[in-house]
């Protein structure tokens, strides 16, 4: 992922991500320094949070990384998974409901999701939900799209 600029964020535009991930994960990021970082080969950027890559846009949307959600652990929009499944989701596979042991009630089609593994609650990947959260734990079916898991190029970056 080669950079192609990197600034700071206005205190509005911090605001603004931090009242949403609040709202939207229940967690609470407080840092001192925000910076922007947009890439020459990707459509994604990332929101440097103490220098740190805690926040990512997935499909135009801000939320937080694999890295993001291990120091700030979401209560909401969770899918935990068995650990059968560890090494699959680690590795981008989809997750699939056989491996979900349970999710968060508040989960609906289509939003983002932190997956977590069930012994150590450690984020594995962020996906998109395909079902609600009701309805992912069962015998057979995919129910989220993984977009960015551990050892992926979004979790290596550094600056």
């Amino acid at each position: 992922m080669d950079v192609k600029s990197r600034h700071h964020l206005r205190s509005d535009e911090i605001d603004e991500l931090e009242a949403k991930l609040a709202e939207q994960l229940g967690v609470e990021l407080d840092g001192d320094s925000y910076e922007r970082v947009e890439f020459d080969d990707v459509d994604r950027e990332v929101v440097l949070v103490d220098g740190e890559p805690l926040v990512a846009s997935f499909d135009g949307e801000l939320f937080l990384t694999v890295r993001g959600a291990n120091e700030h652990p979401p209560d909401r929009h969770v899918v935990t998974v068995d650990s059968g499944a560890i090494s699959f989701v680690s590795d981008g596979a989809n997750v699939m409901r056989p491996g979900i042991t349970e999710a968060t009630d508040d989960v609906e089609p289509g939003d983002l999701v932190v997956i977590v593994e069930e012994n150590h609650r450690k984020a594995l990947a962020v996906g998109r939900a395909e079902a609600s959260g009701d309805d992912m734990v069962g015998d057979e079916g995919k129910v989220v799209d993984s977009l960015h898991h551990v050892g992926d190029d979004l979790f290596e970056f550094h600056v």
